[in-house]
């Protein structure tokens, strides 16, 4: 008989900020530290900016948007998501790297939704639970802020992260190709999912 474990969800605080940075570049599958490789110094690596960046205050990656799930005192996983505008207008998408255009194209489709940007478990940890108690704290938030629908991208190569998000109610609504960059481990299509709150 398998003894249940204790998972402590709480509020992310900037201390936090190197484990989140790497959770959320192997949620994101590496597009995260594409990213911020294009904005560090010369002498910078790209998780270190990234570090800086979860630390901040401002933008989605800030750590003010995301909870942490620790299994005694360890990191061991991560939800990153907050209430996208009431607007469908993804802005100008010309500004933005053609790598995350897809991805602003398909959130634009669920305004006013509850959005997982990213959540990941700490590979050392999976199978315990703690992907799932972060997806029942991502209901729970959605259900406070008032949303009616919660919502993920997810690449459709993804299938077992897929598979996951339809067994837990989710449904496909739309999608868009995959912009390659390097590193990207997949081709085909992002896959907007939503579900009810």
């Amino acid at each position: 008989m398998s003894q249940a474990i204790d998972i402590v969800v709480r509020r992310a605080t900037p201390e936090d900020a190197r484990p989140l940075a790497e959770l959320m570049n192997m949620a994101g599958e590496g597009l995260p530290a594409h990213l911020w490789s294009q904005h560090c110094g010369p002498d910078e690596l790209a998780l270190d900016f990234g570090t800086r960046r979860v630390a901040g205050t401002e933008g989605g990656f800030s750590h003010v948007n995301a909870r942490v799930a620790e299994v005694g005192r360890r990191v061991a996983g991560m939800l990153l998501g907050y209430r996208l505008p009431e607007s469908d207008d993804p802005g100008d998408l010309d500004q933005c790297p053609p790598v995350v255009r897809p991805l602003l194209e398909l959130e634009a489709l669920a305004p006013g939704s509850w959005y997982v940007n990213a959540v990941a478990t700490d590979p050392a940890c999976r199978g315990q639970g703690v992907g799932t108690r972060l997806m029942a704290e991502a209901e729970a938030l959605a259900r406070d802020s008032g949303a009616a629908t919660l919502s993920l991208i997810v690449a459709e190569g993804n299938a077992g992260a897929v598979r996951l998000y339809e067994r837990l109610g989710y449904t496909r609504l739309a999608h868009r190709p995959v912009e390659p960059y390097p590193g990207c481990s997949h081709n085909g299509h992002y896959v907007l999912m939503t579900r009810a709150v």
